[in-house]
């Protein structure tokens, strides 16, 4: 069998709804690595949120920020930060309109603005995180990989055709990433697989997401998990069981990738 690139999205999809690996997910993957393919975990989280997962899977290779940053053995081969002319002026754009938002680097995050700290908390909790703090001046002395921008979707339209040099891509019905444009996880995704010599057929993803969709249209094989919204589902080849019932296991099995 050719070495395959599996990329696994970390909410809705690695973890349960009680926020933690299956048992079966776990022994998946250490079979996977046994077996020499390349796994990688690819989320929208930074380094610093997703540092427990990756610590608890044992999974040395990651994407990050919704593809701002890849590492293999835990070395960063891949950095796409920010355009910082572009972020200033969607910080005024924002502040002006009573929005939050909050800005993230690898291993730090905060709020540069401090409007609605409950809208704030309500989309951070969904992911079992809480509120970043407020720092006026982190904008200035990080990098910075990816926001967050707090909004619902009557705001859509108008921040997207105020910022093209950004992707807003929904992830909570009051909070968007924002990415750079181009951008995400499965651009880096490709990059990686080239970069290790495996062929974009031998890619096999997993998702639940809005920010997973591009990533389950370009793989070899993508897999939506069960939970996923319809279309996120329509965008995949495969539609497994939900992330509470091993989706992940029934679906590796199915590829004949696990026993």
């Amino acid at each position: 069998m050719e070495r395959k690139l599996i990329a696994l999205d970390i909410d809705g999809t690695l973890l349960s709804s009680q926020r933690k690996p299956l048992d079966s997910t776990v022994k998946a993957l250490k079979s996977l690595r046994q077996a020499g393919h390349l796994v990688i975990i690819a989320t929208g989280r930074s380094r610093l949120l997703a540092g427990d997962v990756i610590h608890q899977l044992g999974c040395s290779n990651y994407i990050i920020c919704n593809g701002s940053a890849a590492f293999l053995d835990h070395e960063q081969v891949y950095k796409h930060t920010l355009d910082r002319e572009a972020l200033t002026r969607m910080i005024d754009f924002a502040s002006e309109r009573q929005v939050d938002v909050a800005l993230f680097g690898l291993d730090s995050f905060a709020r540069v603005t401090k409007f609605d700290v409950p809208t704030v908390l309500d989309a951070m909790e969904s992911f079992g995180q809480k509120a970043p703090g407020y720092d006026a001046n982190y904008f200035s002395e990080h990098e910075v990989y990816q926001g967050c921008a707090f909004y619902d979707q009557s705001r859509d339209e108008e921040f997207s055709q105020a910022f093209p040099e950004f992707r807003l891509v929904r992830w909570h019905e009051h909070s968007v990433d924002i990415i750079p444009n181009p951008g995400s996880k499965a651009q880096t995704i490709m990059a990686l697989a080239k970069k290790v010599g495996i062929k974009p057929e031998n890619i096999v993803t997993f998702g639940d997401g809005n920010n997973d969709i591009e990533m389950l249209n370009l793989a070899g094989t993508g897999v939506a998990m069960g939970n996923a919204s319809a279309h996120v589902k329509e965008a995949a080849n495969i539609v497994t069981d939900t992330n509470d019932r091993d989706g992940i296991y029934k679906a590796l099995r199915q590829l004949e990738l696990v026993h």
